[in-house]
């Protein structure tokens, strides 16, 4: 299944002068009409849940990371700031300390994502704009994820806009094997059946985004400052670069430039 999505990536349209001097910042970043460009033949939009729905301002992950400090600590026995550097070891090493807890030390993903999860989640305020700029979206909406669907489900209650999506991919669904592995866009695509190169994914940490390049989706980085997001943002499978979701999310629904 995933040798057959493996596949060309549609043909882009050649840049316009705008384009070209975006370009000169960022190897692929595009100001077009997006509509025109990259995105007229798009009628999947595939979302990152956790500081790309919501504004990574709001902190709202500092909180599960602060959890999982705390998982670490108490199985290991060890104080944080060990704990600290085995979780951030875990994630670079293996796309989730999750993951490495599960090889390392056999720890059971349900146990572990019902503690982490278990934030309050008022740190994100309901979002008006965000849900008109879904409403206008054209296409399927789906949230692609590395946390628990509960999770995700809760933040998009709260936002005010889980009535858009039809689904959720988390963790579980991906047998948890996360994103960045290839075989888990793979999973994904299959579970809802649509066709990568009519799909987009738009994704805070640039990483992640190469594998869904690979099977010819359209890539958009919501900018993220941390070193961890940031890595992988100069590489050559990401389409577009844009600070603010919501807003450029708005342009596209007016059919109006945005970058």
């Amino acid at each position: 299944m995933i040798k057959n999505l493996f596949m060309p990536r549609r043909r882009r349209p050649a840049a316009n002068g705008l384009a070209r001097a975006a370009a000169a910042l960022h190897p692929r970043a595009m100001i077009s009409d997006p509509r025109a460009a990259l995105f007229a033949d798009v009628d999947t939009w595939v979302f990152d849940l956790d500081n790309t729905l919501y504004p990574a301002r709001y902190n709202l992950f500092e909180l599960v990371d602060r959890k999982i400090g705390a998982f670490v600590a108490a199985l290991l026995g060890v104080d944080r700031g060990a704990a600290r550097r085995v979780q951030k070891s875990y994630f670079r090493e293996h796309g989730t300390t999750l993951r490495g807890l599960m090889l390392n030390h056999g720890v059971d993903p349900q146990a572990f994502l019902e503690f982490v999860h278990d934030i309050d989640v008022a740190r994100v305020p309901p979002s008006p704009d965000l849900d008109a700029a879904l409403a206008r979206l054209d296409g399927r909406k789906l949230v692609f994820t590395n946390a628990s669907t509960r999770h995700a489900e809760r933040v998009m209650e709260r936002l005010g806009v889980a009535h858009h999506f039809e689904g959720v991919f988390d963790i579980a669904d991906a047998g948890y094997v996360p994103k960045p592995h290839p075989e888990t866009y793979a999973a994904m695509v299959a579970r809802f059946a649509f066709d990568p190169r009519a799909a987009a994914m738009i994704e805070d940490i640039a990483r992640n985004l190469e594998p869904a390049a690979a099977i010819g989706m359209t890539t958009v980085w919501l900018r993220n400052d941390s070193e961890w997001g940031r890595e992988g943002s100069d590489g050559a499978y990401i389409d577009l670069v844009i600070d603010d979701l919501t807003g450029w999310l708005a342009g596209l629904g007016d059919g109006a430039p945005a970058a």
